[in-house]
């Protein structure tokens, strides 16, 4: 099982206040978490910045390759959807052993 996490740092020239560069990235984690059923999280980093922002989008898989196909369509679809541009992205992989969680064994 592998999880990989995928970093979008994004630069809304087009943004005038906080309240412009919200609307953006909410309509992205949006629409990334239905067509693509990912966890999507906005990074405190950029906060307090009119037109920077960085997002972070979490999804497990059996294997590296779909999760590589499924980011580059992550990418792809913030290029095209966001007004203004993808300034830093990249990917990290997790791999996680099979059987690593010890349970403990029910008594009852």
């Amino acid at each position: 099982m592998t999880i990989g996490v995928y970093t979008l740092e994004l630069h809304l020239p087009g943004a005038r206040s906080l309240k412009d560069r919200r609307q953006v990235f909410r309509r992205l984690k949006d629409r990334l978490r239905s067509r693509y059923n990912v966890a999507v999280s906005e990074s405190a980093e950029h906060s307090n910045l009119w037109q920077r922002g960085e997002i972070t989008v979490v999804s497990v898989s059996e294997n590296r390759d779909s999760l590589v196909r499924l980011f580059e369509s992550i990418f792809r679809d913030a290029e095209s959807g966001v007004p203004g541009h993808v300034t830093e992205h990249g990917p990290e992989f997790l791999e996680a052993a099979e059987n690593t969680i010890d349970w403990p064994e029910n008594d009852a």
